[in-house]
């Protein structure tokens, strides 16, 4: 087993439950896409829990980094929440994948406790980062922005989810565009 399988394990199960969920989360097929047997699996995550914890929490603190470089590396705040919706559009663009904890918070009843903490984290640094951000553009008041953070979040996982279910990227990118219309996100 490579030094690096735990990374590839997870690098693997993040594309399954992207597609497939936490019910798809499967050692014996994550194994076998890793090139390793699954008992191995075992050695990095005890169980089908411990696994879809790590790949939940990876998933939003890497959400998170990439909020954090959106805002830096936009020129300013509005830049910011213009480019939002492309941080979903990318699982779209990965063979029609959604995102892991939009995927999972349809499965939530059927979670672990440890998994259902770590998909709603996801939600709290996205809400989190909106507020801060349409603050920061002079869009909402601090005591509007919450409202509109979770209008514009689900919205776009809504987009998200519809562009999926047609297998059609263009349809996300029309609602989107449709959003941008309507003023619920910046033109």
């Amino acid at each position: 087993m490579s030094a690096n399988a735990r990374e590839e394990i997870l690098a693997a199960a993040k594309l399954t439950a992207q597609a497939h969920g936490y019910a798809g989360l499967n050692f014996r097929d994550l194994a076998e896409q890793v090139g390793i047997k699954a008992a191995s699996i075992y050695y990095h995550f005890p169980s089908k829990s411990d696994l879809a914890t790590a790949v939940a929490k990876r998933y939003w603190e890497d959400a998170q980094a990439d909020l954090e470089s959106l805002s830096r590396d936009s020129a300013k705040p509005l830049d910011a929440l213009r480019r939002y919706p492309e941080t979903f559009r990318r699982a779209l663009e990965n063979d029609n994948r959604i995102c892991l904890c939009s995927f999972m918070s349809a499965q939530f009843d059927d979670l672990p406790d440890a998994v259902k903490t770590e998909v709603q984290a996801f939600t709290d640094v996205n809400l989190a980062w909106l507020k801060k951000t349409l603050v920061a553009a002079q869009l909402a008041s601090p005591t509007e922005a919450e409202k509109r953070a979770r209008a514009i979040y689900s919205g776009i996982v809504g987009a998200q989810l519809m562009a999926r279910s047609r297998a059609d990227i263009a349809l996300y990118d029309s609602l989107i565009e449709s959003y941008r219309t309507a003023g619920l996100l910046p033109a």
